[in-house]
């Protein structure tokens, strides 16, 4: 029986450890400021809670072709302790304290922490980073943030509160940077562009 070699290096394929995430940063294939080589975990790199949320408050029926029906993004204020309530059933949109950039080579998946889960809390809801992403000068991930319980729960800025779980890839042909009505360059939190896509305004 003879074997195909394969078609990238061993050395690169799966999740990325916590030594290949440091060459990684190392050689400018993962750009992360400001960088904390602390937050770097066995097979993910931790991200913090940035201090700007905007909740998502709908007043009807929302089309996703039709913009004019989208929920309104209000910003929250933190409280005189500088923590951000998030209120019982409240979808809160908030930046990555860190700004994060793929080359064409990497992808990405954030993922919220058990800690969280267990305070009732959903920290991400599409993890998915696409190569590509924040490629240059670094973007923000935006984490949608849902309250489960029956009472407000207090986060704080800059704590960590998801992690991100790098992939080495063959690469991509077209780079998400590259796509229309992305969010590769957003450094705060962007509404939905979804009717982008769909074609209407």
């Amino acid at each position: 029986m003879t074997l195909i070699p394969a078609k990238w290096p061993r050395k690169r394929r799966g999740v990325l450890t916590d030594r290949a995430i440091r060459r990684a940063y190392d050689d400018g294939e993962l750009y992360v400021d400001p960088f904390d080589k602390s937050l770097i975990r066995p097979a993910a790199i931790s991200l913090r809670l940035g201090h700007e949320a905007f909740s998502l408050v709908s007043t009807g029926p929302v089309d996703i072709a039709d913009r004019t029906t989208y929920p309104d993004l209000l910003p929250k204020e933190l409280d005189e302790q500088g923590r951000l309530s998030v209120e019982p059933g409240e979808v809160v949109l908030a930046p990555t304290l860190e700004r994060v950039g793929l080359s064409e080579k990497l992808v990405g998946l954030v993922d919220g922490t058990s800690s969280y889960a267990r305070l009732g809390i959903s920290v991400v809801l599409c993890g998915q980073v696409s190569p590509g992403f924040g490629r240059g000068t670094g973007a923000v991930l935006t984490l949608e943030i849902v309250n489960h319980l029956r009472h407000a729960v207090l986060l704080h800025p800059e704590a960590r509160i998801c992690n991100l779980m790098l992939f080495a890839s063959t690469g991509s042909d077209q780079s998400y940077s590259e796509m229309p009505h992305n969010y590769a360059s957003d450094h705060k939190v962007a509404a939905s562009r979804l009717a982008d896509h769909v074609g209407r305004t």
